[in-house]
């Protein structure tokens, strides 16, 4: 008697290992989520990480460098007075960034038009942005039996092409419970994606932004890494200890954010030269921040000390030098 099915041995299957866009945040061949409340720098982030692969440019806190085509499609702004001028903000090359414009018909998840258009400009990474403007007219994306199929369909497009997929997605407005309850619609969604990335403030009064993950089934997660916007561009500043859950769940005031808050100030402090010891100590205490914890953080950091004419400066980029005196 036929089966419609064939059993498949593990001692049959080849071992393949993971490839990487940017480790450990985005793999190829899989689903990324990046998520985070609306106005939070979401796009503006991925409209960062897009031109610097466009380019060749290492990501941020790595050396790897690949150059590579982009599809980037955003359902919010206006390609012509919103994301080309971003791009060009951020120096991208725009002969490898593209979007897919269909004739008719919007385009949703599950259109057989992206597997073609990532073949045909050899994209080596695809983005919706949001999600929500992709699931398809009248669908509930709430409804897990509705949303399945679909993230099936990207999840076999991005392991047929290799390329790297990553859905943007706004955050539900509830700050209790776990984090990864937070996203907009069936768990499914997050459930589908190897690497969850949530973007958020350091806090409510504060430039700084954070890229957290939340989840990584592929290899450890990755450290966060803070950055703020200037002008529509962003700067990304350091590495942080800060948690997605840290982020989300409103609890940013222990010793995990102080010193997050801490290591960003020193950074922006002296980005651009030297400046004095008291200066760096007063704009902490503005920020709640004691001078114990800003001289334990900045003993972590290449920052060295330094006295002229009895002011003690601070200045990036060099050993500690001084004694246990030093400011």
């Amino acid at each position: 008697m036929a089966h419609d099915y064939e059993l498949k041995y593990f001692n049959d299957i080849e071992r393949k290992t993971i490839d990487w866009l940017w480790y450990p945040y985005i793999p190829y061949g899989k689903i990324t989520l990046v998520q985070g409340d609306p106005g939070e720098g979401k796009t503006t982030m991925l409209i960062s990480i897009i031109s610097l692969l466009s380019k060749g440019d290492p990501f941020p806190f790595t050396d790897k460098k690949t150059t590579a085509v982009s599809i980037y499609q955003n359902a919010e702004d206006d390609v012509a007075d919103t994301i080309k001028p971003k791009l060009e903000m951020h120096m991208a090359n725009c002969n490898n960034v593209c979007y897919i414009k269909k004739k008719s018909d919007n385009i949703f998840m599950d259109d057989d038009s992206i597997e073609k258009a990532i073949v045909e400009s050899g994209a080596k990474l695809f983005v919706l942005d949001p999600i929500q403007a992709f699931i398809g007219d009248n669908v509930d994306m709430n409804r897990a039996n509705v949303i399945r199929p679909r993230m099936n369909k990207l999840k076999e497009i991005a392991q047929k092409t290799g390329c790297a997929v990553v859905l943007v997605g706004h955050m539900n407005k509830n700050s209790s419970g776990k984090s990864n309850y937070r996203n907009l619609g069936s768990i499914d969604i997050s459930a589908a994606a190897r690497s969850v990335l949530v973007v958020g403030k350091l806090s409510k009064s504060s430039e700084i932004k954070v890229l957290a993950q939340l989840k990584n089934n592929l290899a450890p997660k990755g450290k966060s890494i803070t950055f703020k916007i200037e002008n529509r561009m962003v700067k990304w500043i350091s590495e942080c200890s800060l948690t997605a859950d840290d982020l989300l769940s409103c609890s940013l005031s222990g010793g995990g954010y102080k010193r997050t808050v801490a290591e960003n100030l020193i950074h922006l402090s002296l980005e651009d030269g030297m400046k004095t010891a008291k200066s760096i100590f007063d704009k902490a205490q503005e920020q709640g921040i004691s001078i114990r914890t800003l001289k334990t953080v900045k003993s972590t950091m290449p920052v060295r000390s330094l006295k002229k004419n009895g002011i003690w400066y601070w200045e990036m980029n060099g050993k500690e030098v001084g004694n246990h005196a030093e400011q």
